[in-house]
């Protein structure tokens, strides 16, 4: 006869057993004690009514139990891993609140948990990019060289955020950011959605385990980070730990400033006379990739050493100001030569750091920091993510810039009331950001129109410096920041620590530390130690109570040092040469102001 467990007495004893638990962040996970059928036990799951999930109108689509899968591929077009299969786990889609929109179009919440059948007790909810649509491969990537969530043993959800790029799309209106004509998918992207998925991943994990995650964390970066941030302050009660990496917790203002930006580098572009038969600037050739080197060489100049020693990072990025970097910037302008700037680009990198401004010379944002990350190489030894963020590729790789397909498209549709209905292709959205008036149009960010109750800024912003009821309920924030961030400025980000810190009696950090990492682009990359491990900080901080006061970063292989390592030190303090010792190693850096 065929031996089976209820899934009632499943329940009773996997809450007295903890199915397979450990208290460590390797990969030695105790086997789970129970003679149980995982996949009888994840089948079960599809038979749950839905009076049992947080919201009644969740249907899980299927659970199935996935053995030496191979793990999803790194990256867009990359192939799957299969040298490195996924631990066993029972993979379950679901989806809640499906409706038609104001536009006719079906919308739902979709959803992807992974629960491996050797538990570490954790929960783990993966964080969003871009403008999300995407349901995500719930792995829980946390960073480049270092094992995922899923391999690590916590159960893993990722979510669409209430829309699907594949289906919600409409060329006529920006494409996949079709589904911000609709308040409701709107809402859902701000804030709607993040908690009511935490919730039912809870509850799923809860179904298939007999009982609650000992500890829930959240991890992204980007869009990602904007939802940590928002977790911590909407809804402080459902995370211990939370890693907000490179935070949009002020999209709406940083896609004006990419506006800004693209004015400037499109102005730049007509003055040298870089315009096709078409009128249309561009901006790709403003700086070739040696043009962009210089400036890198110029802030190298001006900061390298301010830290103690030259070595290719600006480490004290606090020093490294404008009035310091000028002159550097200067002594390399010159007329009708190679090799150097003209005095009309140096200008435009001047008005470009500064930030955007209206007419009336009013901070619409941020303004930057200097960093060595501005540099890159083609097809070389490290990626452009400046560049390809703030003008594109230089020919013959000329890539439109991101900020103009991306955040085009992003600040017609989404982050402005009522939308502009644009052409999802890139001449269309330059046309647009070209003619984005700081003093008419950027208030829209701050406005509300008929169905539009909310202002983007009310929904997306998520900048508040009250932690009070995440702090009191003992959570912890982890922000990593790149210095050469292209999209949301490092600065930004330090200057909301600083007023975190002052609401909070000068003890922010006791819950929230920021750390920047000098020469990092945005999430990733650049001539930077970029590859760290915030997880494993923030659970220690939460579970062991040992507060990071500097984090081991390694760079990557595509770095000018392969292999040197650096602390990563909480702001304000900076990773400064101890004087003698390797500079290769981390060891020879102390963390001071």
């Amino acid at each position: 006869m065929r031996q089976t467990v209820s899934m009632l007495a499943l329940v009773l004893l996997g809450a007295a057993s903890g199915f397979g638990r450990q208290t460590s962040m390797g990969s030695d996970l105790v086997p789970d004690p129970i003679v149980a059928d995982p996949k009888e036990r994840c089948a079960e799951l599809l038979s749950r009514a839905r009076a049992a999930w947080p919201d009644s109108s969740t249907v899980l689509t299927s659970a199935t139990l996935r053995s030496g899968v191979a793990a999803p591929p790194a990256g867009p077009g990359a192939p799957p891993s299969a040298s490195r299969p996924m631990p066993d786990h029972c993979e379950v889609l679901g989806q809640l609140r499906e409706r038609t929109g104001v536009d006719g179009q079906r919308y739902a919440i979709k959803f992807h948990v992974r629960l491996p059948t050797n538990w570490n007790g954790r929960f783990l909810f993966q964080g969003g990019g871009g403008s999300d649509g995407v349901v995500g491969d719930a792995v829980g990537a946390v960073g480049a060289g270092v094992p995922t969530a899923l391999d690590r043993g916590f159960a893993v959800l990722s979510q669409d955020s209430g829309h699907d790029n594949r289906t919600n799309s409409d060329p006529a209106r920006q494409g996949a950011l079709a589904f911000a004509y609709d308040p409701q998918a709107r809402r859902d992207v701000a804030y709607a959605s993040l908690d009511v998925t935490a919730r039912t991943g809870k509850a799923i994990v809860q179904a298939f385990y007999g009982r609650a995650p000992d500890h829930s964390y959240f991890f992204g970066c980007s869009e990602g980070g904007r939802e940590g941030m928002v977790f911590a302050q909407r809804f402080p009660e459902l995370f211990d730990g939370i890693v907000a990496a490179a935070p949009g917790f002020a999209l709406p203002k940083a896609a004006v400033a990419e506006a800004y930006d693209t004015r400037a580098f499109a102005d730049l572009a007509k003055r040298m006379g870089l315009v096709d038969s078409s009128g249309v600037p561009a901006l790709g050739r403003t700086f070739s990739d040696s043009a962009l080197a210089i400036v890198a060489g110029a802030v190298l100049e001006a900061c390298d050493a301010l830290d103690g020693t030259t070595d290719g990072i600006v480490a004290d990025y606090k020093a490294c100001t404008t009035k310091r970097v000028q002159p550097a910037l200067t002594a390399r302008s010159c007329r009708e030569a190679t090799g150097c700037l003209s005095d009309d680009q140096v200008a435009t990198l001047l008005r470009v750091f500064g930030g955007p401004q209206n007419s009336a010379g009013e901070a619409l944002y941020s303004d930057w920091a200097w960093d060595a990350g501005i540099g890159g190489q083609a097809g070389g030894r490290y990626h452009q993510g400046w560049r390809m963020w703030k003008i594109g590729g230089y020919p013959p790789n000329a890539i439109p810039t991101l900020n103009v397909v991306l955040g085009g498209a992003s600040l017609s549709a989404e982050f402005t009331t009522p939308p502009t209905p644009v052409a999802n292709e890139p001449r269309a959205l330059l046309a647009y950001l070209v003619g984005f008036d700081m003093d008419r149009d950027a208030p829209k960010i701050f406005a509300r129109s008929g169905a539009f109750t909310e202002s983007s800024w009310e929904m997306m912003g998520a900048k508040s410096t009250d932690l009070s009821a995440f702090r009191r309920r003992s959570g912890r924030l982890i922000v990593p920041h790149g210095m050469s961030d292209p999209v949301f400025s490092a600065h930004d980000t330090m200057r909301w620590w600083d007023a975190v810190n002052a609401a909070s009696g000068g003890h922010a950090a006791e819950f929230v530390r920021v750390f920047p990492v000098p020469g990092m682009a945005h999430c990733g990359g650049g001539p930077a130690t970029d590859q760290y491990d915030c997880l494993t900080a923030i659970v220690d901080w939460v579970e062991k109570g040992a507060a990071p006061d500097r984090i081991l970063a390694r760079a990557g292989t595509s770095t000018p040092w392969p292999a040197r390592t650096r602390p990563l030190c909480p702001y304000p303090t900076v990773a400064r040469y101890a004087g003698s010792g390797s500079v290769e190693d981390a060891a020879s850096f102390v963390c001071r102001p």
